[in-house]
């Protein structure tokens, strides 16, 4: 059997044949690409099948559209994946059970590929770890680096959520998520963090346990590695201290920690100006205009396609990362000004009677804070938020935060809350939040039914006003229903 921490692919035999449990799944479809692109052969299974499992079908991959055992005796795989959302008592993995068959999480299986690659440049935080992977991946490709690829979202270019690199494995560039401790299956040579904000409160109690884990993620860093991070998160700087404690004990040289900060002030982490820094911010019709700086020499002027202040924290952190890895000043400002932003972050859908339609995925407080405030700085007369918050969990514990966030909006309309992969033990609703913030002075209304919803949207937007739909997936596919793809 596989030690699900150590082996690489390497480790598995020549035209292994791998099976996906819920293979539709964003992150599982993305990895049974690059599973057969890395010559196995590739099956799976989705209770749900879609447009994302018609595109591995095409692709030659054997797609289940149940999970019963006989899948297994057809299939007949070396290995199985599954994602955390697959319960114990699932048929499949019953069956592979009575069999003696290998079953990996998705994070096991994606820690192979992370022991596999020369460079492998992990990105995490609790937000913006898509578009700073995103960005990265195309500084990467401007330099010739040929990287493979793994997101969590779709980007027009990879058409799809990864990119199979050269043959050599010189490069991986991954995004890192924290959920279920499940970064801790990953080896990195360039670990970047971008903030660390208490998320997945199901997994992590409190804000420590957060810097606790972050902590424990620098462990896997290579000794000759970097750490890039954002210089003015002061959880950061508190998890930077607990991980270099641990490297002390246990006789290893800490990595090299690079520091970004959208200012040249002393950052939290090391006290001083941080390594990349932006000068000269500007904006131009709500998109940041900005120079990267590093030791005393700008890389040029960057005209970003996106807005908002947090994504030049996420250039400068991107721009770090790809500079420690071969890019140039001139790589990281072309792959910037033609960056047009990942699937589901701040993604313009079109017009709807004369109103820019944007999606994006902040579920987070802090980050629909941030995506009302890019929304802001863009021209409009009126935004309309529509939000929907994800899981019951985080809902409960950070009520206070939703409300706080929300509450300056001239109007939001709320959608009930969505989670799939837990029980309603909170009774708590969306319209918890919305009454909260009527209480205080706030416009708000809930909206059990999507149709009265939409109606409501018609009733109250104007040509001019921007309608700003955050949230999960669930809720941004209203974004395809008032802007038709076609």
């Amino acid at each position: 059997m596989l030690d699900s921490k150590k082996f690489t692919l390497d480790d598995l035999k020549s035209g292994a044949r791998i099976y996906f449990i819920g293979i539709g799944g964003i992150s599982m479809n993305g990895l049974a690409k690059l599973a057969k692109a890395a010559g196995f052969v590739v099956g799976g299974s989705d209770n749900h099948p879609g447009e994302r499992t018609d595109i591995l079908a095409e692709e030659g991959i054997k797609i289940y559209g149940n999970q019963i055992a006989g899948n297994i005796d057809d299939f007949k795989p070396d290995v199985l994946v599954k994602t955390a959302a697959i319960l114990p008592q699932n048929e499949e993995v019953g069956r592979a059970n009575e069999l003696g068959l290998q079953v990996l999480d998705r994070a096991e299986f994606l820690g192979a590929f992370t022991r596999t690659y020369k460079r492998v440049i992990n990105v995490s935080g609790t937000h913006g770890k898509t578009t700073t992977t995103s960005m990265i991946s195309l500084m990467m490709i401007e330099a010739g680096a040929d990287p493979t690829v793994h997101l969590g979202a779709d980007l027009d270019l990879f058409k799809g959520t990864v990119r199979t690199g050269s043959s050599d494995r010189g490069v991986l560039v991954s995004e890192a998520c924290e959920f279920n401790r499940s970064f801790l299956n990953f080896s990195s040579t360039t670990a970047v963090i971008t903030n660390i904000d208490h998320d997945h409160v199901d997994c992590y109690p409190t804000i420590q346990d957060v810097i606790d884990v972050f902590a424990r993620f620098m462990g896997l860093v290579s000794d000759d590695g970097n750490i890039v991070v954002s210089g003015n998160d002061k959880n950061i700087a508190s998890s930077v201290e607990e991980a270099r404690k641990a490297f002390a004990s246990a006789g290893r040289k800490f990595p090299a920690v690079v520091t970004c900060s959208t200012d040249e002030a002393p950052c939290a982490v090391s006290g001083k100006t941080a390594d990349f820094f932006a000068r000269n911010i500007s904006f131009e019709q709500g998109l940041p205009s900005f120079e990267i700086v590093h030791e005393g020499v700008s890389f040029g002027k960057v005209h970003l396609r996106i807005p908002g202040t947090h994504n030049i924290a996420n250039s400068l952190n991107a721009a770090a990362a790809a500079y420690l890895n071969g890019a140039s000043p001139e790589n990281i400002v072309a792959a910037l000004n033609g960056f047009g932003g990942a699937d589901g972050r701040y993604t313009v859908k079109g017009k709807y009677k004369g109103c820019d339609v944007v999606v994006d995925y902040a579920h987070h407080p802090t980050a629909a804070r941030a995506t009302i405030e890019a929304a802001s700085n863009m021209p409009h007369n009126n935004i309309l938020v529509v939000f929907q918050p994800l899981t019951y969990d985080r809902t409960k514990k950070l009520f206070e935060d939703y409300v706080t966030s929300l509450l300056p909006c001239r109007k939001v309309l709320f959608a009930e809350i969505f989670s799939d992969r837990e029980i309603n033990m909170h009774d708590i609703s969306s319209k918890d939040i919305s009454d909260e913030i009527n209480k205080r002075g706030g416009d708000s209304e809930f909206y059990e039914d999507r149709e009265e919803l939409k109606n409501r949207i018609d009733e109250l937007i104007e040509p001019g006003d921007i309608i700003l739909i955050l949230g999960p997936e669930d809720i941004r596919t209203l974004g395809d229903t008032l802007c038709p793809k076609g």
